[in-house]
Parts: structure tokens; C-alpha cells; sequence
């Protein structure tokens, strides 16, 4: 009889070996499984706030576009969006230290891309307005550091020929970079 309890309780023992290694084995997938879970929601996660940062780059790029300090206005017939006024930025462009932390931006350039012209020419007062690129700040390389936003904005100026004042008006990349927080 002793036996007997002897083989039993060696069957039993078996049966909670194998009862702890199944629970082991079912604790481990799920986990496994959970961490997979987490990393496809984490994966989607930085996939939307990566577009949100681009849309908030747009928005500042249009936002810095339609301020007071670069929008035409109603300068040029009617109230226009992304409109930027040639003659403001240049202005601006040589006393943009008391602008330095206003936008929170770390570079800004205009560049004209039409009429297309061979070679990016740098304005400074003495050849505006024959140039094409209007760089209002930038770091202390004079190159744009970062990955540039842009957006296509129209870039006016006032002109006059033959006694004539007229409005000359070009498109333009505004291209913003900026410091994030």
C-alpha cells in the first residue's frame, strides 16, 4: 500500500509540473503578445506626432508669413494671404536682432523661384531688388541649420516705370526652421 502512495503521489507531482509549466508557457505569450500590441500603438504614436510636427511647422511657416512684419496688407490692392511685401522683409532683414525670439524660429530665407534665375544671389541693400534670396535670420554660420519648412507665399514689391507705380509680384519659399521644444 505504501507503494501505491508512493506512485500517486509521483503522478501528482507530475501533473503540477506540467500544470506550472503550461501556466509558465501561456504567461509567456501573453506577454509576449502584450509587447508586441505595445509596440505596434507606440510605432502608430510616433507616426502622428511626427505629422502633427509638420503641421505645426505649416502653420507656422503660414502664420509668420501673414504677420504684420511681412504681409502686404492692403498695400497691394486687397487684403491677400501669404502675401509677403519685398520691401518690409529687406527692412526688417537688417534690425531682425529685436525679432530674435519673438517667433521662436531659428533661420528665415525667402527665396524667389519665379521668374527662375541661374544662380541664388543673396539681397543686401545694394542690389535689392535684383537678387532672389531675402535671408532674414540666420545662425551664427550664415547657413540654415536644420531641416527647413517651407511654404509657397507671393513675394511684392512696389515698382515704377515711365513715371508708372505698379505692383511686381513673384512666387517664393518662405523656409523656416525652428527650435523645438
Amino acid at each position: 500500500m505504501f507503494a501505491m502512495v508512493m506512485i500517486v503521489d509521483k503522478k501528482a507531482q507530475l501533473k503540477i509540473q506540467q500544470m506550472a509549466f503550461v501556466l509558465l508557457a501561456i504567461t509567456l505569450f501573453f506577454v509576449l503578445a502584450g509587447m508586441f500590441a505595445l509596440v505596434f500603438l507606440l510605432s502608430g504614436l510616433r507616426g502622428g506626432a511626427t505629422a502633427l510636427e509638420e503641421k505645426n511647422a505649416l502653420l507656422l511657416v503660414t502664420k509668420l508669413a501673414n504677420s504684420p512684419e511681412f504681409s502686404c496688407g492692403d498695400a497691394y490692392g486687397s487684403d491677400k494671404l501669404n502675401c509677403v511685401d519685398a520691401d518690409k522683409v529687406m527692412v526688417l532683414s537688417k534690425n531682425i536682432d529685436r525679432y530674435s525670439k519673438f517667433w521662436g524660429v531659428r533661420d528665415i530665407e525667402i527665396i524667389k523661384i519665379y521668374p527662375r534665375e541661374e544662380e541664388l544671389l543673396t539681397c543686401t541693400l545694394s542690389n535689392y531688388p535684383n537678387c532672389n534670396s531675402i535671408k532674414i535670420r540666420t545662425g551664427e554660420s550664415g547657413a540654415f541649420s536644420g531641416v527647413p519648412h517651407e511654404n509657397f507665399v507671393t513675394l511684392c514689391r512696389k515698382e515704377q516705370e515711365g513715371g508708372v507705380v505698379y505692383n511686381n509680384c513673384d512666387i517664393a519659399k518662405l523656409l523656416v526652421s525652428y527650435d523645438q521644444k
